[in-house]
């Protein structure tokens, strides 16, 4: 952590020296000193200290410099640091200002020169100026800082995409945050420049794209090798088995993902029917395991990038990303898993990522603070979301078009949401439209049972109403369903146009798709049964077809 700083300002360079040797040679383990003779650049600064999240303990400034009055620099020091002590470098002379200086700017302390000696001028002064802003001090987040507005689709997206990658961020509101509010003011950011991502070095993004942040977080968002043994599309639970799998057993691997590892097991607050972790565990802490196991092994990871297409050369698989650049694989294992399905109802496009969310419970709960939120769903993903949420709102309702939560969810889950005492079921209800004015307002409801209607006030929804895979990309005549999940294995041969598809001499293997060498496994898999361990199952599972494929070319 760094440590707070000391900041000096003098114009005669003489001072300057003076004062910054005292106070390094007393504060220097503690404090860091900084110092300069220009106001100018002291302003330059103090913003990049701000934007890096930087503390300063106490502001040391000389009354006369040509540039500025030292009390008008205390001045505008303060609206960036407004917690610092605040000290003047007087004569004798200009003592009548120091004194007034007190009332202006909430002046602690005005310095005589010459402060000689300091061990006794100097020191026991700064001393207790320091103990009282020590006793105060609270360190300031030290990483990435997401500024923007709260209602903005393009800000809930960068929140997601981080933390989906397990990149821990501080969200600051442009309009109600007063530090957000600093910021924004300092660097003379205008509404069109939201959402803004500030690094830890103090450098800034304007409404950058999530390429653009993963580059500057480290992700990898170009490939080293032009062609792989086996590339992994799509970073679920299944897709981290298999690149596990396939790099321990000394494949060259590499897994591609379109938004961020985990898929929709990675946004769970808490799963606790995972074998060998009796008291549950995050989704994130899965698959920051799992992230950390595969990269161990020598697995790459590719993310934010999303493949357009695959195509055939010869026994190779040519995988197109979405940038048009290709990578060359031996085998491909498809494992994109499903994306939520939209719900189709009036109002709920127009405030999508405006209070209205898919998913996303984790990104957003925080601003859910003593406010009525409704989860649209009634499964483990939408008992979970509730449970999460329930820490952070007034009011959870639960919303559901059955009776109750029996035919559909986990009965653990079931039991701990009866037993929260502001989580609310409500059965044989459905949406009719979402209201608001540039967002979520209001919901309208419709009870099935006796078709009334009535509105209530929705500070967010969070819908979960099952699942879609995510295979429209997905060509080559690869069979899928009517659904769109794709099939693979035996029940292939069920499809008229198998045999005119499938040209290999042998049956397919068993998550063999109708093209060899491309294999699928997990949710995207038609027969899949949609949980946890068996997508890390078959995930696992396929990196042996995969073996035997190569076997074979």
């Amino acid at each position: 952590m760094a440590l707070p700083i000391l900041f000096s300002i003098d114009d005669d360079p003489q001072v300057l020296r003076a004062i910054s040797r005292d106070l390094k040679s007393h504060y220097r383990e503690k404090y860091r000193i900084l110092s300069t003779t220009s106001v100018a650049e002291a302003m330059e600064s103090l913003l990049e200290l701000q934007n890096r999240g930087d503390e300063v303990a106490m502001f040391i400034s000389d009354q006369r410099m040509p540039e500025m009055q030292g009390v008008d620099f205390l001045q505008k020091a303060m609206k960036m640091f407004p917690f610092a002590k605040r000290v003047l470098l007087t004569a004798y002379s200009d003592t009548e200002a120091a004194i007034k200086a007190i009332n202006d700017v909430q002046l602690d302390y005005y310095l005589m020169k010459p402060w000689d000696p300091p061990e006794e001028k100097l020191y026991p002064a700064i001393d207790e100026l320091l103990r009282d802003w020590q006793g105060n001090y609270r360190p300031d987040f030290k990483g990435i800082k997401v500024l923007g507005y709260q209602f903005s689709p393009k800000a809930h997206e960068i929140k997601d995409f981080l933390a989906g990658n397990l990149v821990p961020y501080l969200w600051l509101d442009a309009e109600s945050n007063e530090s957000g509010r600093q910021i924004s003011q300092n660097n003379n950011l205008c509404p069109v420049d939201f959402p803004v991502v500030i690094f830890e070095d103090g450098s800034l993004l304007k409404t950058p794209s999530l390429i653009d942040i993963a580059e500057r977080i480290g992700l990898n968002p170009k490939t080293k090798q032009q062609i792989y043994d086996v590339v992994i599309i799509g970073a679920g639970p299944a897709g981290l088995a298999a690149s596990v799998y396939g790099a321990s057993e000394g494949l060259s691997t590499l897994l591609i993902e379109r938004k961020a590892p985990g898929g929709q097991a990675g946004t769970s607050s808490r799963i606790e029917n995972y074998l060998g972790f009796p008291t549950g565990l995050s989704g994130a802490e899965l698959t920051r395991r799992a992230i950390t196991q595969a990269t161990r092994f020598g697995t790459e990871f590719l993310s934010p990038q999303f493949v357009k297409e695959i195509k055939l050369k010869d026994k190779y698989k040519t995988v197109v990303l979405g940038d048009g650049n290709e990578v060359n694989a031996k085998a491909v294992v498809i494992t994109t898993g499903v994306d939520y399905r939209k719900l189709e109802t009036i109002g709920i496009e127009d405030f999508t990522g405006k209070g209205i969310y898919y998913g996303a419970a984790s990104t957003e709960a925080s601003s859910c603070g003593n406010k009525d939120v409704y989860v649209l769903g009634g499964g483990n993903s939408a008992g979970q979301a509730a449970m999460y949420l329930s820490k952070f709102a007034r009011n959870v309702n639960i919303l559901v078009r059955k009776n109750d939560l029996t035919s559909s969810m986990s009965s653990y889950l079931i039991d701990q949401i009866a037993g929260t005492e502001n989580i609310a079921v409500l059965g044989c209800t459905e949406i009719l439209e979402a209201q608001g004015d540039g967002h979520l307002e209001n919901l309208k409801l419709v009870d099935l049972n006796t078709s009334e209607e009535r509105i209530v006030p929705a500070d967010a929804l969070f819908i979960f109403i099952g699942a879609k895979p995510y295979t429209e990309w997905v060509g080559l005549e690869i069979i899928k369903n009517k659904k769109g999940f794709i099939e693979t294995g035996r029940e292939m041969k069920n499809y008229d146009n198998f045999k005119e598809i499938w040209k290999a001499d042998r049956d397919p293997y068993l998550l063999e798709t109708s093209s060899p060498g491309i294999f699928a496994a997990g949710d995207v898999r038609a027969g899949a049964m949609n949980r946890v361990t068996s997508a890390v199952g078959e995930g696992s599972m396929s990196i042996s077809f995969v073996h035997q494929y190569l076997s074979e070319v």
